[in-house]
């Protein structure tokens, strides 16, 4: 049986059509794996487990379901989703991982992580990563009001998407030559990953060996897009 690996849905209320999308995965070909890895940015935001889980409680119980029918799911915390909590991991069934995280698939070593850390390029973005990811201020986040915490999530929301219109796309991308140190640092021969929205497959020369980097799709226009990993490779699949 495959591997499937997802990331960057930006699931929220206001886009039916792309959670609509979601839940047929689910409820469709999701059943054919084995696991599932779900790597950073399910969500548009979510601003705590007491928050955030009613307000998707349809797309959590639907990973449950598929949970429960005998797939593993995963997920790793992206920049949009870091808040996601044990709450939530208990309701949909799922183990919450850590970023980078090294797995054996098929007998090739190979590197998760949600992607940010490897735009090193885009200095605001690694400034906001350094905040996100430390404990002390994760706490102080959440303990703000409910209110409070939305406003913020909102209010960072838009300053991203006006970042991102004034970047270059090679600002905004990975950088190359921390592609080829993180995966030397962990002994990877293949990289997945998500966050900068450009699905690709890109060779990466570590010296001694050729590895491969995978880039997921992004969720949008009412498709998706999974990767498909198994004993003879990885391969993206299409859904709307």
């Amino acid at each position: 049986m495959a591997t499937h690996f997802i990331a960057d849905l930006h699931l929220q209320p206001s886009r039916p059509d792309l959670v609509a999308v979601f839940h047929r995965y689910l409820n469709g070909f999701a059943r054919e794996a084995q696991a599932l890895y779900i790597l950073g940015d399910l969500f548009e935001y979510w601003i705590g487990d007491d928050g955030s889980l009613a307000e998707h409680i349809e797309s959590v119980n639907a990973l449950h379901t598929l949970s429960v029918s005998g797939v593993r799911v995963f997920f790793m915390r992206g920049n949009r989703d870091f808040a996601v909590g044990p709450a939530f991991a208990r309701a949909a069934g799922l183990r919450i991982l850590v970023d980078p995280l090294l797995i054996d698939q098929y007998g090739t070593p190979t590197l998760l992580t949600h992607g940010d850390v490897l735009c090193t390029d885009d200095i605001e973005q690694q400034k906001f990563r350094a905040r996100y990811s430390d404990p002390a201020w994760h706490r102080r986040m959440l303990k703000l009001p409910k209110f409070v915490r939305r406003q913020i999530a909102r209010g960072a929301r838009a300053r991203s998407k006006s970042n991102t219109r004034n970047l270059s796309d090679e600002i905004m991308d990975v950088n190359e030559n921390a592609v080829r140190e993180f995966m030397h640092q962990h002994g990877a021969m293949r990289l997945i990953h998500g966050h900068t929205h450009r699905p690709q497959v890109h060779d990466v020369d570590l010296g001694h060996a050729r590895g491969e980097r995978f880039v997921l799709p992004d969720w949008h226009d009412n498709q998706g897009g999974v990767l498909v990993c198994d004993e003879t490779g990885c391969r993206q699949q299409q859904l709307s």
